[in-house]
């Protein structure tokens, strides 16, 4: 799960604990802070959803998704990305929801389609990322 993600394999439980002591309950315009949402299935946590509400951009937020390797393929990023984005948009009048990416992270490219995303470009070498410079790829989609 930590190859796409800033956080290493060895981040503890104690780690985990105090990221979600830190946690907002809710998620407010223009706040700059990073709301984490589980996603669970039968009681068991197979991933989360981040959302990030920009500081500087009014009604414009940055989300991610993280899913356990075990649960891929089975649409649970899909669903809960999806209607978290629908709650951004309905709930919370987002103007635009966009993604930054690892450019090799096609499974996710593949999602960001799926939910409607569009590509808006491609940063080269733009990435200091675990020791080496990555390509990022950003998508989004505006409110229809």
């Amino acid at each position: 799960m930590a190859r796409w993600q800033s956080w290493t394999p060895d981040f503890s439980e104690a780690d985990a604990d105090n990221l979600i002591a830190s946690q907002p309950s809710s998620i407010e315009s223009k706040s700059g802070r990073w709301l984490q949402i589980a996603v669970r299935r039968d009681g068991t946590l197979v991933g989360d959803v981040a959302v990030h509400a920009l500081a500087e951009q009014p009604d414009s937020y940055e989300v991610g998704v993280t899913i356990a390797p075990a649960s891929h393929g089975s649409g649970y990023a899909t669903e809960a990305l999806g209607a978290v984005i629908g709650g951004l948009f309905d709930a919370q009048g987002a103007h635009r929801v966009f993604a930054v990416t690892d450019a090799r992270n096609e499974p996710v490219a593949r999602l960001f389609r799926r939910l409607g995303f569009r590509h808006e470009g491609r940063n080269i070498a733009a990435d200091w990322f675990k020791g080496e410079w990555t390509s990022v790829d950003t998508w989004a989609a505006l409110r229809t």
